[in-house]
Order: C-alpha cells, then sequence, then structure tokens
C-alpha cells in the first residue's frame, strides 16, 4: 500500500533543481520516513515561507503533487544542490504544479491534519525533508490542491528562476 508524504523544500534554488530535475535529494542524516519511501508513494510538493527568500510576504504552500518513480538510494558520491550535499534521493513523477506564486496555504490546515497533533507549534514538524502524512490527510490536501495543478511544463515557466537556474548536481 502506498504512503504519502509532504516533501518540505526550503530554499528557492532547491526548489528549481526538484522541479527541473524530477529528482529528490535527501541529507545523510538517517530518517525513518527517508527510509520507507517506496515507489508509487505519493508527494506534496511543499514551499516553506521562507523559500522564496522573503518570509514576512510569503506563505508556506503547497506546490505540486509527485509520485516518487523509483525507492530511495544512496549516491555514488554526494550531490551538491543549493549549496548543500545529499547523500541519497529518488525519481520523481511531478504530476502537477501549481503556476508560481501560488499554491495552497497549508497554515490555515493544520488544525484539521494528523499531521500536526500540536497544531499551535505546527512548524516544529516541519524541520525535516519528509512528513508523513495519514489517509485522511492525503485526501484533504489532493481535495486542495488538484484544482490548482497544472501540467509541469506548463507551470515551470512561471518559475522562471527555476527552468533556467544553472545550479550544480554533481552528477
Amino acid at each position: 500500500m502506498s504512503q504519502s508524504y509532504l516533501v518540505i523544500l526550503g530554499d528557492r534554488d532547491a526548489i528549481g533543481w526538484v522541479l527541473r530535475e524530477e529528482r529528490m535529494a535527501f541529507p545523510s542524516t538517517p530518517r525513518a520516513e527517508v527510509a520507507a519511501l517506496r515507489r508509487g508513494d505519493r508527494l506534496f510538493l511543499y514551499a516553506t515561507r521562507g523559500a522564496w527568500r522573503n518570509p514576512t510576504r510569503d506563505r508556506g504552500r503547497i506546490i505540486g503533487l509527485a509520485y516518487a518513480r523509483s525507492g530511495v538510494r544512496q549516491f555514488d558520491e554526494p550531490i551538491e544542490v543549493a549549496g548543500r550535499a545529499f547523500a541519497s534521493g529518488c525519481d520523481l513523477d511531478i504530476d502537477g504544479l501549481v503556476p508560481y506564486p501560488g499554491g495552497v496555504e497549508l497554515q490555515p490546515l493544520v488544525a484539521q491534519l494528523d499531521a500536526f497533533p500540536k497544531p499551535q507549534s505546527w512548524s516544529i514538524y516541519l524541520r525535516r525533508a519528509l512528513l508523513r502524512l495519514s489517509d485522511a490527510d492525503s485526501g484533504t490536501l489532493l481535495d486542495r490542491v488538484q484544482p490548482h495543478l497544472v501540467s509541469r511544463p506548463d507551470a515551470l515557466m512561471t518559475y522562471h528562476w527555476a527552468a533556467s537556474a544553472a545550479t550544480s548536481t554533481g552528477s
């Protein structure tokens, strides 16, 4: 049975890499949820409020829907994305993206989601690459984001910095 996760992306250059490459990279710190990720798992792509480098203006938003095209595997050599080294990763099928600067704001939904058992301190749960979602959470987020999704190529053009930015992949 497939699982659902929130993929937490905290840097616009890293978001650009994920959207362009249709890959996800993970730091070397062992995390149970990263080890549990399997092919076919549903991934909600979440850009933190600081990802766009203006946290007073921006809100944390779900910007896309993807599926793991592979399980997580160790890289032969770490890759560098947005100035950070990553030891493992997986391939993605990005099913749809919300055109920039849109997305579904997460904060108003937190009290309804099982993933945030302490809604008053919800942001603490976002200090990781992946956050596992219950089936109910996945359904709630899917209902909210699906009407806003367009094809990856169409939306990628609105992330103009992502479509053309040159970041090192190290691979």
